[in-house]
């Protein structure tokens, strides 16, 4: 085809697990039905804009590897946000996903002064509407980047210089209307920068509070506008700081609760950066949609022999698929979906690898999902769960959470009722192989 991927057919098809062409699925099916649902709408898979296109391959050792003309330093910037559109959507049309993702920064230049830096994003969103009108392409969210600029080195709301905290939340105020205009299903705000390097110059207190005033004022603007997108955060240990403010699903639950804060914002969670918290994705998974805060997705992977956010393009079933099962059973997305927050290996130079690295990670999602939807469906997790906790249906279990008994009188009636608690085993690897035989099975039957 003509255009940035001349050598790549106009669509990626379904090939199957037989098929020897490269550049086809060999599990996704848009429109196979997994439980009733196309697998599309189960998945809701976007491209983001920022490592795909906007990132020229770079490391702190190295320049960028990757063939990006439009971040040749002789373009004219204008010129540059145009064609990386053209490329990107020519790409997110080919690989033939229904969303993308992108920061304000990924597709317009910083202007010479703020009223410069969004003429030229409401330039380019203009551009985008073109484009997702041809390609039927969808915004899956939006987002302002609040972190790459000298000005946000000590942060954006949690910065020391009030200034700053007013350039971060007009940058804000306009994304998330560029956002609405382009119809997009969530808004996310990643605190990149919102944390600390050193506790010896860092009032935690002045900057928990600052960064609530901050989530609130974005808030009170959804509501202006008339945005019905979900408004996300998206949870991060460490790095590029030290330290966090945003650590993993738990402490952002902790602090929208202390901030009144907890009906209005979900958690965007990224595989690696629940690693990176110490957890494993499931347990991020989980956490959220058991304290009702779970919106999105990015998928991606760390490196086991890495301490730090690698962002690689996700190949492991087991990982994703029991994310996906507890997904799956809690009901599915709403408005978030699976992001490909990825980044291609700076020695994969190829155009085409661009193409190879997102087919091979829809299609690990594919399987999980398959996987998922087989553990739902079998019901064994779910009957082994629920017989264990069975005792707190009824009898003395549902006295206990009534508030009815004092511990004097759960005394009394341990000793009156001549209670003897008996252990009882978990059934930990009889579950983990449950889970191995459906990996197992979704393998033969494809």
């Amino acid at each position: 085809m003509a255009g940035f991927f001349p050598d790549v057919p106009e669509r990626i098809t379904f090939g199957g697990l037989t098929s020897t062409e490269p550049l086809s699925y060999k599990v996704y099916e848009p429109d196979r039905l997994v439980r009733g649902t196309r697998m599309e709408d189960h998945l809701r898979i976007a491209v983001c804009l920022w490592h795909s296109f906007s990132w020229p391959g770079s490391d702190v050792f190295g320049t960028g590897t990757f063939d990006r003309p439009w971040l040749a330093p002789d373009v004219d910037p204008m010129d540059g946000a145009r064609a990386r559109l053209e490329a990107a959507f020519e790409f997110v049309s080919t690989l033939g996903v229904p969303f993308f993702t992108f920061h304000d920064r990924d597709v317009a230049p910083e202007g010479r002064s703020f009223a410069e830096s969004r003429s030229n994003l409401e330039s380019v969103v203009a551009a985008i509407e073109e484009h997702m009108a041809r390609t039927g392409v969808r915004l899956l969210w939006g987002t302002a980047n609040l972190f790459s600029h000298p000005r946000y080195a000590a942060g954006a709301a949690t910065n020391p210089d009030p200034e700053v905290f007013a350039y971060a939340a007009a940058q804000v105020k306009v994304m998330l209307e560029m956002t609405h205009r382009l119809g997009g299903a969530n808004y996310v705000l990643w605190g990149g920068r919102e944390g600390y390097e050193t506790l010896l110059n860092t009032d935690l207190r002045r900057e928990e509070e600052q960064l609530a005033r901050f989530l609130t004022l974005v808030a009170e603007h959804r509501e202006r506008v008339g945005f019905t997108g979900t408004l996300l955060l998206e949870p991060k240990p460490q790095e590029p700081t030290k330290h966090q403010y945003d650590y993993d699903t738990a402490t952002v639950l902790g602090f929208l609760q202390r901030h009144d804060l907890a009906d209005v914002y979900r958690v965007n969670l990224e595989v690696n950066h629940a690693t990176l918290a110490g957890h494993s994705f499931h347990h991020e998974v989980a956490t959220a949609l058991a304290t009702g805060i779970f919106g999105s997705i990015d998928a991606n992977r760390g490196d086991p022999q890495n301490g730090w956010d690698t962002d690689q393009f996700p190949n492991s079933v087991e990982e994703l698929a029991l994310a996906l099962y507890e997904i799956v059973r809690a009901g599915g997305f709403t408005t978030g979906g699976f992001n490909f927050d990825t980044k291609l290996r700076r020695q994969s130079m190829d155009r085409n690898d661009l193409f190879h690295a997102h087919i091979g990670g829809i299609d690990t999602l594919a399987r999980a999902l398959l996987v998922a939807a087989d553990l739902v469906e079998a019901g064994d997790l779910e009957r082994h769960r629920t017989a264990r906790y069975a005792g707190w249906d009824d009898g003395l279990g549902a006295d206990l959470l009534s508030g009815g008994l004092s511990l004097p009188d759960i005394e009394a009636r341990v000793v009156d009722d001549g209670i003897e608690p008996r252990p009882t085993s978990g059934a930990q690897e009889r579950l983990e192989n449950v889970v191995n035989q459906r990996i197992w099975a979704a393998d033969r039957e494809r």
